[in-house]
């Protein structure tokens, strides 16, 4: 297995993954051109973000997106981890390890100070797979407001 960053080749096979994702998530559901149009976003923009994906062979297994932004509390980049998955064939082999700890390690080479990231409130297994690596629950609360 490698850790790499994806490239626009990887995209139908993220598409699945996503797909995947969004159909157990609670308020997003699967949406085919939004996941290629954001995709196609981030890979042709590195100071957007980065997608790291688990390969097997040239199988795409698992995915993790961080989105950069600053913040003003730090001074300094942070980012936004975003879509982790592995694929169900996958899952507890020890992928989703070692791309959450390589993609910490590139958030960290990119300047990032800290990542924030979101879960289903009842996803206790993603909540104890984050606390096992050191994320920690914090004591602020994610509104959303949806544009049109």
């Amino acid at each position: 297995m490698e850790i790499a960053t994806a490239t626009v080749d990887d995209i139908p096979e993220l598409v699945e993954l996503l797909s995947l994702l969004f159909a157990q998530e609670a308020e997003f559901s699967p949406d085919i051109p939004a996941h290629t149009r954001a995709l196609t976003t981030i890979i042709s923009n590195p100071d957007i973000g980065v997608i790291m994906v688990a390969k097997d062979q040239d199988q795409v297994v698992g995915m993790v997106n961080i989105l950069f932004t600053v913040s003003t509390a730090l001074g300094d980049r942070v980012g936004i981890l975003e879509d982790m998955i592995v694929s169900p064939d996958w899952r507890r082999t020890g992928v989703g390890t070692t791309l959450l700890r390589r993609a910490i390690a590139k958030a960290q080479e990119r300047g990032c100070r800290r990542l924030t990231l979101l879960t289903d409130a009842d996803n206790r297994s993603a909540h104890g797979f984050y606390e096992r690596h050191g994320f920690v629950l914090s004591e602020m609360i994610p509104f959303r407001l949806v544009l049109k």
